[in-house]
């Protein structure tokens, strides 16, 4: 069993920058990735980024590759999510996700990793 915690999640401007965290916990030496996904208000949830904790291998939702950068420090059990420039449309709760299993890490778009913390929210103001 894997525990997420996510935390920096806040209310900015548009334009600005944030990074969150997502610290996890239990046996995270099994886990092959960990990712962030996030829904808005009356919108369904989406995938944002993907990091295979090993090798360090990153895939992007194809509307933030150049806004988001996802990173690890596995001393820490730690994933990051930078998000700069942001925009109205990137307010929304922020989930990590983690699983062990490869065939659920490659298809991760369908959100069927196995861990999730309970969310962070982010709010972007005009």
């Amino acid at each position: 069993q894997v525990q997420l915690v996510e935390n920096g999640g806040a209310s900015v401007q548009a334009g600005g920058s944030l990074r969150l965290s997502c610290v996890a916990s239990g046996n995270t030496a099994s886990l092959r990735c960990m990712a962030w996904f996030r829904q808005a208000p009356g919108k369904e949830r989406e995938e944002v980024a993907i990091i295979y904790t090993r090798n360090g291998v990153t895939y992007y939702a194809d509307s933030l590759k150049d806004r988001f950068i996802i990173s690890r420090d596995n001393a820490k059990d730690t994933v990051y999510l930078q998000m700069s420039s942001l925009k109205s449309g990137d307010g929304a709760i922020y989930y990590c996700a983690a699983d062990a299993r490869p065939p659920i890490c490659a298809d991760w778009r369908s959100a069927r990793l196995g861990s999730w913390g309970q969310g962070t929210q982010v709010t972007v103001s005009t």
